[in-house]
């Protein structure tokens, strides 16, 4: 692992954090990757489009489109470090993910009329990728685009599609040709988030919030013009943009060890058999085994961050670091539940710590196992892309 820091990158990271101490919005009161609640969006969307002014988002753009002049890939990683150490939102939505489409795809015009947008956070994309019969097998999606003169017609249902019920527009794939195979025939496009024929439910999640939406599209009208780069080119389109932003490797770690400051913290306040849990072997033993994880999954991380700054990505390294990272990350929650004792089965303001923060990361815990690929998809990709295993009968 190559990974070294220099007083320029010093000097970028106490300039970040002291930006976001001076401009951020705050703490979010929740884990993982959620919605913000409706009466947040003008005041989020107003930092976003701060940290884009500031050139910390969308630094790795070109300079014609607003990038950031010099911008070296570690400077994406600092960023996104330094929001997770503060505990404080970045992006809301896909936007990242359009750009990366539009960026590497998109028409001129496209580009004049979205990039300023995404920039200024006067649009909000959402990703419609996911269906029910197509999550980690997304090649088998069946939503239909028809072309109706000037106009795609489609038909359809996205699910999973988180901020959705806030997202100006939407990020969508859909099948435009049968015939080849199945990665073949899918089309990307920019779809108006309030087209007619666009019906957007939320869903109620085990967490008690509505993170996810289902998006439901019948006989909706999309401009030729909205396609994102060639008709039944969609696949290569969403595959590439996909890779374009990825800074949030980096903030893993940080998230990790801010959590096991919590725990220690937790540890020191509740009891097991009347004393401070700290002082019981049995928890300590556990914080310690869980501290070790904690820092190989930031290592993990680091060499990720490394091989991709020094162009000697493997395709191992960016699953395995998920998989590991989901599976300590869920370790932490079902612990920080397990220290309060009886007093972890209550939530919100009934529970005894942290307004119930414990338990709402628990409840979320699980989605990482899966979202960003499910961890046994990822680990089929590592066995067969990674190691040259030969591949399951399909």
């Amino acid at each position: 692992m190559r990974l070294e820091t220099s007083p320029d990158l010093v000097e970028f990271r106490a300039e970040v954090r002291a930006f976001i101490a001076e401009h951020g919005p705050g703490p979010r009161r929740r884990t993982g990757v959620r919605a913000p609640e409706p009466e947040e969006m003008p005041r989020l969307r107003a930092w976003i489009g701060r940290l884009y002014a500031a050139g910390y988002l969308g630094q790795a753009w070109p300079v014609e489109y607003g990038g950031r002049p010099g911008a070296r890939p570690e400077y994406g990683f600092i960023v996104a470090e330094e929001l997770a150490r503060a505990r404080t939102w970045g992006e809301v939505g896909a936007a990242a993910l359009a750009a990366g489409a539009l960026l590497g795809f998109g028409s001129e015009e496209q580009k004049r009329r979205f990039l300023p947008r995404i920039r200024t956070a006067e649009d909000l994309w959402c990703q419609l990728f996911s269906e029910p019969g197509a999550g980690s097998d997304l090649a088998a999606l069946s939503t239909r685009a028809r072309l109706d003169g000037d106009h795609y017609v489609v038909d359809g249902q996205k699910v999973w599609t988180t901020n959705g019920h806030h997202a100006d527009l939407g990020y969508l794939l859909a099948r435009t040709s049968t015939d080849g195979p199945k990665q073949a025939g899918v089309t990307a496009f920019a779809m108006d988030m309030r087209s007619p024929g666009v019906d957007i439910r939320p869903l109620r999640e085990i967490t008690g919030t509505n993170d996810f939406n289902e998006v439901f599209l019948d006989g909706v009208r999309i401009p030729v013009e909205r396609v994102i780069g060639r008709v039944d080119d969609g696949w290569r389109v969403a595959n590439l943009s996909l890779g374009h932003e990825r800074s949030g490797v980096g903030a893993r770690g940080v998230e990790l060890f801010g959590q096991l400051d919590d725990l220690f913290a937790l540890a020191g306040q509740a009891t097991v058999g009347g004393r401070p849990a700290l002082a019981d072997g049995g928890t300590r033993q556990r914080l310690g085994r869980l501290a070790t994880r904690v820092h190989v999954a930031d290592k993990m991380s680091k060499v990720v961050q490394s091989r991709m700054v020094n162009r000697t990505e493997d395709p191992a390294d960016a699953p395995l670091a998920k998989v590991f990272y989901s599976e300590v990350n869920l370790e932490a929650a079902e612990t920080g539940v397990a220290l309060q004792g009886i007093g972890g089965i209550g939530v919100d303001e009934d529970a005894p710590w942290a307004d119930g923060w414990w338990q709402d990361a628990f409840l979320y815990a699980r989605a990482y196992t899966i979202a960003g690929g499910a961890n046994e998809v990822l680990k089929t990709i590592v066995a067969e892309r990674a190691l040259g295993l030969p591949r399951d009968k399909r």
